[in-house]
């Protein structure tokens, strides 16, 4: 694994400066849809045949209050108030977390390189979230046709494959734009989640005694056997509280928690009371206690709402994982990827096409393999609570090394949550044979690539390094030769280790004997940070007569732009014309020989063979780029 760099000081993102009310608004479109869209299923699951629960008034009180307590302690304490002060200068997600937790503990490399496979694991867990949560969404809004009519059930699983298709199409416009459409739609969805809670309550006010934590206490202290299979599907309730961390970049933290407290947990609180009550009259209601809250002229117009807030759900985890991808590439667990950024104010908006069309492809595998809501909610949640301890264990690194609080209250704090957290990963370790490996499946892949990516590009550093040669005595040797012939242009030539030769300089004096005016050795390196000062972007070094070395730096959020930020070099003497500036690059292919397992070597190969263009990446001009060839054994 490649170690993570080293923080700088950095700016804080464009969000904090845009409008509060139209950034909530974008919050509750984007980041609150997945948990949103619970109230779809999870009562249903609670009661379900695993759980051995019947809907009588004692158990549904207590289910209830279990339901509510869980979103006050696993989503308001953990997430809205700890988490999210846990900001790596403003970017959320398991992999920033993981820089702040690797940082905090730099003086100790074995616990440091520890921290960063266990953020790396938990970060790839979130893509198997990013699969589950738009298939269980988009069925489960669905599914309210058979509540029309159980001819219509037949038509749940084509329409939502078409829902499903229309959304990943449209991610191209960016979030800014889906956000602004969404956030309307879903301050609707959170206000009819109220109010057909509250007129169910008003109905059958004993349910409030569900507020009562005695109530959670004493439902799940009394389920004996059937306790893990009662908290898998609590968990449902939950699903959500990660996203809302991962896209902490996109908006802001205050944004996030306003939206949270004033709008979205008052309406999922009543919605859940509501329906509570609504079995506490009527249990046949258990089949649908979500779509039996409406009137039956209401179903069609709750059903549209609701696939539309379905949608929203989807939105929360598919950006999330754009930016997870964006800071993975940056920090060196995957290889590069085209970027488009979407938003002239946000920075942190931004598209992968690569991830886009993988997760759709993902999404469609899954819905066409479970079919069902209630299938994909066996799949659901293990991933999701193993991510949830993962973070809890970083969080502890961030609180007691970084912040520097009592490890009385770091200890309490984190050993607190850990047991919330491993009772939810239990409750969802009993679904594995049921649907829960697919998830698991997929970020073990996804880990897989990311752990080779990482190993392969320390492996290739190392053989460069043993192959090259020292850059000083190059030098040296280079300016003593007085008849070596120079041309009259700039040639900028990249490069991973500063102190040795590139290889595309070798080969251009071993090949056209011929050596360039100017000449800048250009190192481009990844700060632990998200951003970057602009004063502290460009360092400028002479070497030798005709040779300078560069050092641009970038937060693992910015997009690199090497001609633009190379122009700042004629400020500190060294004027770099475009028209006569050459880009020589060394591409590299790798041969793979003996240093990895045989089949983790071809598959380096494979990814760099396949990896995104420098040249695009860095932005450089398409006419001024000279790519030379190198093959490097591992």
């Amino acid at each position: 694994m490649s170690a993570l760099p080293t923080p700088k000081p950095g700016a804080m993102p464009d969000a904090a400066r845009q409008g509060l009310a139209a950034l909530t608004l974008g919050a509750i479109g984007v980041v609150y849809g997945d948990i949103g869209t619970s109230p779809l299923y999870t009562l249903a699951e609670v009661f379900g045949p695993a759980t051995g629960l019947r809907p009588d008034a004692a158990s549904i009180v207590g289910a209830v209050s279990a339901l509510f307590w869980a979103l006050m302690l696993v989503v308001t304490l953990k997430y809205v108030l700890l988490i999210l002060r846990a900001d790596n200068r403003g970017e959320g997600g398991g992999l920033a977390l993981t820089a702040l937790a690797t940082e905090a503990v730099q003086g100790r490399p074995q616990l440091r390189q520890g921290l960063l496979l266990l953020g790396v694991f938990g970060a790839t867990l979130f893509y198997g979230d990013s699969v589950i949560t738009p298939a269980v969404s988009v069925i489960g809004a669905m599914e309210g046709l058979k509540v029309l009519s159980p001819q219509l059930e037949a038509y749940v699983v084509p329409l939502s494959l078409v829902v499903l298709v229309g959304l990943f199409v449209v991610q191209r416009h960016g979030t800014h734009a889906v956000g602004r459409v969404f956030g309307p739609i879903i301050v609707l969805w959170f206000a009819v989640l109220a109010v057909t809670g509250a007129l169910a309550i008003a109905q059958t006010p004993g349910v409030l005694a569900a507020l009562n934590p005695l109530h959670a206490y004493e439902f799940l202290s009394t389920r004996g056997s059937h306790l893990l299979p009662v908290l898998g599907a609590l968990v449902l309730a939950l699903t959500g509280a990660e996203a809302l961390y991962a896209d902490m970049g996109h908006f802001g933290a205050r944004p996030i928690r306003l939206a949270w407290c004033g709008l979205v947990l008052p309406a999922l609180a009543l919605n859940y009371l509501g329906q509570g009550a609504l079995l506490m009259q009527d249990p046949s209601a258990i089949d649908n206690p979500f779509y039996r809250l409406f009137p039956q002229g209401l179903v069609l117009p709750a059903i549209l709402l609701a696939t539309a807030a379905a949608v929203i759900a989807s939105q929360a985890v598919i950006s999330g994982a754009y930016s997870m991808t964006k800071q993975a590439i940056q920090l060196g667990f995957l290889p590069r990827l085209p970027i488009r950024n979407t938003s002239a104010a946000e920075a942190g908006q931004i598209y992968i096409g690569a991830v886009n069309w993988a997760l759709l492809a993902g999404v469609i595998g899954a819905v066409l393999l479970f079919r069902s809501s209630s299938s994909l909610a066996g799949a659901y949640g293990i991933a999701v609570t193993l991510t949830m301890a993962i973070t809890t264990v970083l969080t502890y690194f961030v609180v007691r090394h970084r912040w520097g609080l009592p490890a009385w209250l770091a200890w309490g704090a984190t050993g607190f949550f850990l047991l919330l957290d491993g009772l939810l990963v239990a409750g969802c370790a009993v679904k594995f044979f049921d649907g829960g490996w697919f998830p698991l499946a997929l970020g073990l892949s996804i880990f897989l690539l990311m752990s080779t990516w990482a190993r392969g590009r320390t492996e290739l550093r190392q053989a460069l390094q043993s192959e090259g040669l020292a850059l000083e005595p190059f030098l040296e040797s280079l300016c003593a030769d007085a008849g070596q012939a120079r041309v009259p242009r700039t040639a900028v030539y990249p490069v991973a280790n500063p102190e040795l030769v590139p290889q595309a300089l070798l080969h251009n004096i071993k090949h056209y004997q011929t050596l360039h005016e100017r000449n800048l050795l250009l190192t481009v390196r990844f700060d632990h940070g998200p951003w970057v000062e602009p004063a502290e972007r460009l360092q400028l070094q002479a070497l030798a007569p005709g040779f300078w070395r560069a050092t641009l730096s970038y937060g693992f959020m910015e997009q690199p732009d090497v001609p633009r930020d190379l122009a700042a070099c004629a400020a500190q003497g060294l004027a770099i014309e475009p028209a006569e500036t050459s880009f020589f690059l060394s591409r590299e292919t790798v041969v793979p020989k003996s240093g990895m397992a045989h089949w983790r070597e071809a598959l380096f190969a494979a990814l760099s063979r396949n990896a995104g263009s420098a040249a695009d990446y860095f932005r450089l001009p398409d006419n001024a780029v000279v790519e030379l060839g190198t093959r490097v054994q591992l």
